[in-house]
């Protein structure tokens, strides 16, 4: 009987909510409040402030809180939760498999973390081809459960009415011309795109149409550098480039690429900022290394129990009939 009353005790414990100094003990902690000296949240007026100033734009794509959080601390203007997550996130082969329910998971997440930059989503394939109304639909699903400010669309001159009624509704809208990777099947691969003239002119055509249906910004992918600074001169919203050269408004980069952690192909415009790969893999052989010659973890990292509750939980368990070995070490 006494052993079913001193366990009903210890669920009843339990139960009890932790104490704040408690918390501290615990391996994943609530983290702490977010810093109050925040900076001043980005807006498309501030975007448009920074290219009629010259000032180049950041984007950096996110897909979870932690990289939103670094989006946050360090200076990047956009936040881009993109496709590409179907890649380096979820081992799909290609964007064009990610659906909208991933994607509003990744988005909420990322929303949590990046709150100063101006927070995209990327449409995924198949939730704004269907119909205007389909579109518009997903889109305020992006906006509402995902916690994205705008969407960006892969999409030129036949996507124009859907921006249009984006917009109308209040829901900004990112193009996004050049290399389509949704469309990478019909392109017969991650191709440049634009490097004949008739090719180059359709580009443009499709910027241009995306800005007067009430596109905010574009994006200009894997184009020749002449044509990314031409269609940047030709429009009147923010470019932000991705393999299309200097004199685009921006530039952007997925997460992988600028930390080094994708495996998979390395395009020609991609710069690696850090070898955060190399420095996971050190970590996690390390890691299984110190397991399995059992230097992790030490007295350092281990809890003490004080030498004269160790006796008497021995009496205690010997009273409740169980075996133990009380030659086991006490460590203060």
């Amino acid at each position: 009987m006494s052993s079913i009353l001193a366990l009903a005790r210890s669920r009843v414990l339990f139960l009890r909510p932790l104490k704040a100094d408690t918390r501290r003990w615990m391996s994943v902690r609530p983290e702490e409040a977010a810093n109050p000296s925040r900076r001043k949240k980005v807006t498309i007026q501030h975007l448009q402030q920074m290219r009629r100033a010259g000032v180049p734009i950041t984007m950096l794509t996110a897909y979870d809180y932690p990289t939103g959080r670094a989006c946050e601390a360090h200076g990047v203007d956009i936040t881009l939760v993109g496709d590409s997550l179907a890649q380096v996130c979820l081992g799909y082969d290609s964007t064009t498999r990610l659906t909208l329910d991933e994607m509003i998971h990744h988005c909420r997440a990322v929303s949590r973390g990046s709150k100063s930059p101006l927070l995209v989503g990327d449409m995924p394939f198949g939730s704004y081809h269907a119909s205007i109304d389909d579109a518009v639909r997903n889109a305020i699903r992006m906006v509402r459960e995902g916690g994205v400010e705008a969407v960006k669309m892969e999409a030129s001159w036949e996507g124009a009415e859907t921006v249009r009624k984006l917009s109308a509704i209040g829901i900004p809208v990112m193009g996004h011309v050049g290399l389509m990777p949704q469309r990478h099947t019909f392109f017969s691969g991650y191709r440049v795109q634009g490097k004949t003239a008739d090719c180059a002119l359709e580009i443009v055509q499709g910027a241009l149409a995306l800005q007067e249906a009430g596109a905010f910004a574009i994006v200009l992918e894997a184009i020749p550098r002449l044509l990314g600074s031409y269609i940047t001169k030709q429009l009147d919203i923010p470019t932000i480039g991705i393999g299309a050269g200097a004199q685009t408004d921006g530039q952007v980069l997925v997460w992988d690429d600028v930390m080094s952690t994708w495996g998979g192909h390395k395009a020609k415009f991609v710069r690696q900022f850090g070898n955060v790969k190399g420095e996971v893999e050190t970590a996690v052989k390390s890691f299984s290394h110190a397991i399995r010659d059992r230097s992790f973890p030490n007295d350092s990292e281990s809890y003490a129990m004080p030498e004269e509750e160790w006796m008497k939980f021995l009496e205690l368990a010997e009273k409740e009939g169980l075996r133990g070995d009380a030659s086991v070490p006490v460590r203060g």
